[in-house]
Parts: structure tokens; C-alpha cells; sequence
């Protein structure tokens, strides 16, 4: 298996969170409107996501730096980003090195639809779960970043099992815990999540699916 990276918790930890505000602000009710994806996730209050996401210049720069040079990126390297949302990401990576190949999807119109204009022609609307309509290692790097513990356990073996066959590198982040404490405040906050598992039990998924890239855990403490 992969290494354990570092590169999007610095960012993770820079935003403050109210836990125990958000488990008893009706909670059922926003996670079933955050599972719609739509203005109220992205754009709309705070207690159905992410309040307003906007594009930030520079913000996603130090991930799209970490990922250009861990996994020795350059002109002409393809990378698909899975679960792609508006596309900053992307965006990012490509002011840093032009000459990549991207390639994004997610299941969100909206998402797409309020994608960064320069990367809008290579995104598309596609499910992580399903059959990725790529070849065998098509790409060098494919990423995902805050999307796989949106998915029930029966739909990971088959998506990373999707990873694995289209991707020659592979990295993955996803939200976990450590301690009883980090399962609480994960427990209040996520909105979408439909796999919360622990550090080790993730470890051993990936073993048991057959994912052999590297990966990332975001924790709230």
C-alpha cells in the first residue's frame, strides 16, 4: 500500500468549528438538505455546508504544490480529480504547471455549473460509485479529496477499485478519526458522510479492496 500524506490537513486545521452548535441545529433536517448538493451545500447557510464556497486565489495553492511535486507532475501529466466539486483544485494545479491534462467529475450539477470558467470544459457530471469511463492507467495521478466517506461501504470496492484500474498513482482524503473525542465531534458535524470509520479500519479497507495509492486523513479534534 501507499504512504500517509500530509498535504490537505494544514488547510483542514485553519477553519474553526462550532461541533456542538451544529448537532442541535435540526441536524436530520440539514443532512438530508446538504445530500442534495445543490445552492444550500455549496452556497447557501453555514448549517447545510460549506457556506458560501467561493474561490479563494492562493487558498488550494499549497495542496496543488504538495500533489505537483509529490508525484512528480509536469507537462503533458493527466490528472483526474474524483468528487471535483467546482473545480478549484484543478484550477490551482494548472496556474502552477499549464501544461497538465485535467480531468474532473462530480455528482453535483450545481457544483459544476459554478465551476472556475477555465476548467469548466473538463469537467462532467459523473457518480464516484460507478464505472469511470477511462482506460486501464489513462492517468497519472488521480485524486480525491473529501469524497469516498460520502459513499456506503458496499460502493467503495467497486470505486476504488475504479482508482486503482485508471490510475498509475493514486491518493486519497477522507475524514477519520483517532479516539472517542475526534468520533464525537465527526459524529456532530459531518452532513454527508455515510462511512465514518476509524484510522485502522480504513487501513484495512483499502488492503481488503485492493487500493494501493496513498491517502490522507482529516481529523476533528
Amino acid at each position: 500500500m501507499g504512504k500517509l500524506k500530509n498535504i490537505v490537513t494544514p488547510l483542514h486545521k485553519a477553519t474553526a468549528r462550532d461541533y456542538l452548535a451544529r448537532m442541535q441545529d435540526n441536524k436530520v433536517e440539514c443532512m438530508l438538505k446538504a445530500k442534495e448538493y445543490g445552492f444550500d451545500y455549496w452556497d447557501g447557510d453555514r448549517r447545510f455546508g460549506y457556506g458560501g464556497y467561493k474561490y479563494i486565489p492562493g487558498r488550494w495553492k499549497p495542496v496543488a504544490e504538495a500533489l505537483i511535486k509529490d508525484y512528480s507532475l509536469g507537462p503533458g501529466s493527466k490528472v483526474l480529480d474524483i468528487g471535483c466539486g467546482k473545480g478549484f483544485l484543478l484550477y490551482e494545479m494548472l496556474l502552477i504547471e499549464p501544461g497538465l491534462k485535467i480531468v474532473g467529475f462530480d455528482s453535483s450539477d450545481y457544483g459544476l455549473t459554478h465551476a472556475k470558467e477555465e476548467v469548466k470544459p473538463f469537467l462532467f457530471n459523473h457518480r464516484a460509485e460507478n464505472v469511470y469511463p477511462f482506460g486501464d492507467k489513462e492517468f497519472d495521478l488521480v485524486i480525491s479529496l473529501g469524497t469516498f466517506h460520502n459513499l456506503r461501504l458496499s460502493q467503495l470496492k467497486q470505486s476504488l477499485g475504479e482508482v486503482e484500474r485508471v490510475g498509475k498513482q493514486g491518493y486519497i482524503m477522507l475524514e477519520s478519526y483517532r479516539n472517542e473525542l475526534e468520533l464525537f465531534n465527526l459524529e456532530c458535524w459531518a452532513l454527508t458522510a455515510e462511512t465514518l470509520l476509524g484510522v485502522s479500519d480504513w487501513i484495512w479497507l483499502y488492503r481488503e479492496f485492493g487500493y494501493s495509492g496513498d491517502y490522507e486523513f482529516i481529523f476533528f479534534e
